[in-house]
């Protein structure tokens, strides 16, 4: 699921510039996550229920099926929904993974194995960047997506032969099928708000608050369905632990931040610093490695002492830091510094990602720990839908204006539309004012989406500080 997201980002400038326009750069993203967030939680209660083995395995071979059609997409429209039967399998990734850990082993213990999972996240966000950059300079984007198949069948092979759990899991109960509807609809009512607000549509228009009205009686709808179900998408006991809803409040923040940062900083060290594909996977690298050496850290730090509520607070201070590091980049911004200055953002990711995992299954009864990951995936992906919505409209629209006042309204819309398929490669063969306006055109894109993102992130500082120090089950002093 990881090395999806990451191989994908680095092609992404290439992908929009040879399919569509850099304006449907953020739907490319979104229509992944968006699937993603509404069946994550459906997978994790059809594992509860029906086995999470085969269940887990059903998820991946979906996965494989949007991979393949991805890569033999032939225009954006096609890219994009085929992204969404992607993410539909994709869904089921992480939360089929870390419910059969949080069923096998107890929170005292998980810390190992969620560092050992912190590892292989970062490995994903680091090789990911560069595999996508490769790729794409070497073959084509579609090798993007038809990377996961191998990677695919080797993960259902290991699986069916390696993993073994106790039948007498499965429970006959059925699936809360209006609850995941009305949570799809709100998702989405949500996200469209959130991508076409104050860009497409004025904030008060018509199409706008319609959106906002959906979006509101779906989520109302969605929580009286929940109180009454037999078996929620959802357990609304699940909050009624306090760090339980501290840490998804947590998970969305730090979601909307590590892809809207994912997503546009290759923009900026593409068609500003002009490096290739492979290179922009590269820079990235301090970023992943300040994930991952965190990530493994933290795991085994909590599984040492017990103790936990100091990483969250860490995290959102550190990440607040890094998004605010970014800020001065500009157009003759030297690379290295560029690429450097991203370590620290990295570090307050992962800080934030392995500690609420572990609140999380801390939170939950053994009963629910695939409503619990599935709910802590969820949100984390429902962040990065909504943040790479809102982002990419800041994005855009800012671009828009850099271009508008630097080369007049009709040629900043015919650049900007991508009309002329351009690809950081053809950005080269522009005439140099056209080149030098769209280069400080997407340098005040990206300062309006680190702006965003520091905001986020200081939202998630100040939520942090309710947290509690509860003993991890367990533990000694877990009773």
């Amino acid at each position: 699921a990881m090395l999806d997201g990451t191989v994908v980002g680095t092609a992404l400038p290439t992908i929009v510039g040879d399919l569509g326009g850099l304006d449907q750069l953020s739907w490319v993203v979104t229509a992944y996550l968006l699937t993603t967030a509404a069946a994550t939680p459906v997978w994790g209660k059809l594992g509860d229920l029906y086995g999470r083995k085969g269940v887990f395995m059903t998820s991946i071979a979906i996965f494989l099926a949007g991979s393949m059609l991805c890569g033999l997409a032939q225009d954006m429209g096609q890219l994009i929904g085929f992204r969404a039967l992607q993410g539909l399998g994709a869904g089921g990734l992480m939360v089929g993974a870390l419910s059969i850990i949080g069923v096998l082993v107890p929170p005292r213990e998980s810390g190992r194995m969620q560092s050992m999972i912190g590892a292989l996240m970062p490995v994903a966000f680091v090789g990911g960047p560069l595999l996508g950059g490769f790729l794409t300079d070497q073959l084509s984007w579609r090798w993007t997506f038809y990377v996961n198949v191998p990677v695919g069948v080797v993960a259902l092979l290991i699986v069916a032969m390696a993993i073994r759990l106790d039948r007498t899991e499965r429970s006959p109960a059925r699936i809360d099928y209006l609850g995941a509807l009305l949570l799809t609809a709100a998702i989405l009512a949500l996200t469209l708000l959130a991508s076409w607000g104050g860009g497409r549509y004025g904030w008060t228009s018509p199409q706008i608050l319609g959106l906002a009205a959906v979006s509101a009686v779906a989520l109302a709808w969605f929580v009286r369905v929940e109180r009454r179900a037999a078996e929620p998408v959802i357990p609304p006991r699940l909050f009624r632990s306090r760090n339980f809803t501290v840490a998804q409040i947590l998970s969305f923040l730090v979601g909307a931040v590590m892809v809207g940062a994912t997503s546009y900083l290759p923009q900026y060290l593409q068609f500003v610093r002009g490096r290739s594909s492979t290179e922009s996977g590269m820079l990235l690298l301090p970023l992943m490695f300040g994930m991952l050496v965190v990530q493994l850290a933290t795991g085994r730090l909590i599984s040492r002492n017990g103790r936990y509520r100091v990483y969250p607070i860490l995290g959102g201070a550190v990440l607040t830091v890094g998004a605010l590091l970014l800020l001065p980049l500009g157009t003759d911004t030297g690379t290295a510094v560029a690429s450097a200055l991203t370590v620290v953002a990295g570090a307050g990711i992962g800080l934030v990602l392995q500690s609420t995992m572990i609140i999380t299954m801390n939170g939950a009864e053994p009963r629910d720990m695939g409503a619990a990951s599935g709910t802590v995936t969820l949100l984390r992906t429902l962040g990065g839908s909504l943040g790479v919505a809102l982002l990419g409209a800041v994005f855009t629209g800012r671009l828009h204006g850099e271009l508008t006042d630097r080369l007049g309204a009709g040629a900043a819309r015919r650049l900007a539309s991508g009309g002329a398929q351009l690809t950081p490669q053809a950005l080269h063969a522009l005439a140099a004012p056209l080149r030098d306006a769209y280069r400080a055109a997407v340098t005040s894109g990206l300062h309006g989406v680190l702006a965003g993102a520091a905001a986020l992130a200081a939202v998630g500082f100040v939520v942090a500080w309710f947290i509690r120090e509860d003993p991890l089950r367990g533990g000694p002093d877990s009773g």
